[in-house]
């Protein structure tokens, strides 16, 4: 076999991960051990993984945002899974590998006779298995279709999300398989630490349905104590007023009141001193009782100032503010420049957000522009033994696909 691909030398460089997983929580977590050196194959279907054909936007290039935002720092292959061939180059390709990550529905790998018990540990014990899906393998509803809003549903997340009049509303950010992706990568990480004690790998499940309860702080841990239901709040804070959105001349501003300090401190800024001291906004628990009260007072003291002054002033005064901005306001805030968070590989018209995690000796980075379908076909079946005439008999077979019927 050949020596690895060189990657970028982050904290995972040397780093191995197969990923048979699409659209959204499986690479994302792929991608991020990416962005920090790790060596990824993404292994995709003979049709090409889901997320190439969705949009909501396409360049002319042929890729789609959604597949920018979650398939950098990959190398990419195509192989038939549902032929022996396929399933052996597989195998192959796990010979070196540290992790497998798919996000089938349960079943799927046992299916395809890679069950990790019964076939994949025996032959590879120290490669770590994580498989990500909607309700998990046991239960009532364990193996079936689950996707981020059903889960949102499901978890009590959407019962109090929205406004008090309103109907319950999912966050519309794909936040449950946001938070999969990064509880898989936590937990792989886990089993890799956990590997240089024992040598052994281990298998990893991660269920949508499961990660969503974490997103129900602290309305959980009120419901154990307490046995109430959350209200619907619409922006405000079960703890703490004024923690709203107000309206100024040019858009809103969130603010975000916790104590008291805070809201004299506002008081100041906003030239009302004298309110601090109004009893019904004194102390928190009352300001918590006169909301309604108070965002009166707080939107007409707001609705002649600019959202982004009066953000900046409350920041600097300690008061926790943020300009409410749209998407291309906020890509183009300085803070996003000199945090270096867009990427971007003009080549193919990549432009994304990169890793928040910021590193002193092993930074993050691209070293890989999302691939096209099939594009490394050759490359990695090169690396894993196979010679030119084998790789284009399998491609003749259509057991690998690439761009036009053919491995690049």
């Amino acid at each position: 076999m050949l020596p690895p691909h060189p990657v970028h030398p982050g904290a995972l460089s040397g780093l191995r991960v197969i990923d048979l997983s699409h659209v959204l929580a499986g690479p994302m977590c792929t991608q991020m051990f990416g962005d920090h050196g790790a060596e990824v194959v993404k292994v995709e279907p003979p049709g090409g993984e889901v997320s190439r054909k969705m949009g909501p936007s396409y360049n002319e290039h042929g890729f789609s945002s959604h597949y920018f935002s979650v398939n950098r720092n990959k190398r990419a292959i195509s192989l038939d899974l549902t032929r022996p061939e396929g399933r052996e180059i597989l195998l192959k390709l796990l010979e070196d590998a540290d992790v497998l990550i798919d996000n089938f529905k349960p079943g799927t790998m046992r299916a395809f006779g890679l069950d990790y018990r019964t076939v994949l540990a025996p032959r590879f014990p120290r490669l770590i298995a994580a498989h990500v899906s909607g309700f998990g393998e046991n239960g009532p509803l364990g193996g079936l279709i689950g996707m981020d809003p059903s889960a949102q549903a499901m978890c009590g997340l959407m019962s109090w999300q929205g406004e008090p009049d309103g109907p319950p509303m999912r966050v519309a950010s794909s936040i449950v398989d946001i938070i999969t992706g990064f509880y898989t990568a936590s937990g792989i990480l886990m089993a890799i630490y956990e590997r240089q004690k024992s040598g052994l790998g281990q298998e990893i499940e991660v269920a949508l349905f499961d990660a969503s309860f974490l997103l129900t702080h602290p309305f959980t841990a009120d419901w154990f104590m307490s046995g109430k239901e959350p209200a619907r709040i619409g922006n405000r804070h079960p703890s703490g007023a004024p923690y709203n959105v107000y309206r100024c001349r040019n858009g809103y501003v969130m603010l975000c009141c916790a104590n008291d300090k805070q809201f004299r401190i506002l008081c100041d800024v906003l030239e009302r001193p004298e309110m601090a001291d109004d009893p019904r906004f004194k102390e928190v628990g009352e300001r918590f009782r006169n909301q309604d009260a108070i965002d009166v007072e707080i939107n007409a003291l707001c609705a002649t100032r600019d959202k982004n002054d009066i953000a900046l002033t409350l920041l600097k005064a300690g008061v926790p503010a943020g300009a409410v901005l749209s998407i291309g306001e906020a890509l183009s805030h300085p803070q996003v420049a000199a945090r270096e968070l867009v990427i971007e590989d003009p080549s193919i018209g990549f432009r994304t957000v990169g890793t928040p995690i910021k590193m002193s000796r092993t930074p993050g980075g691209l070293h890989q522009r999302p691939a096209r379908f099939g594009e490394h076909n050759r490359v990695v079946l090169r690396e894993a033994g196979f010679s030119d005439d084998e790789i284009d008999a399998l491609i003749a077979g259509r057991v690998v696909f690439g761009e036009q019927g053919r491995g690049v």
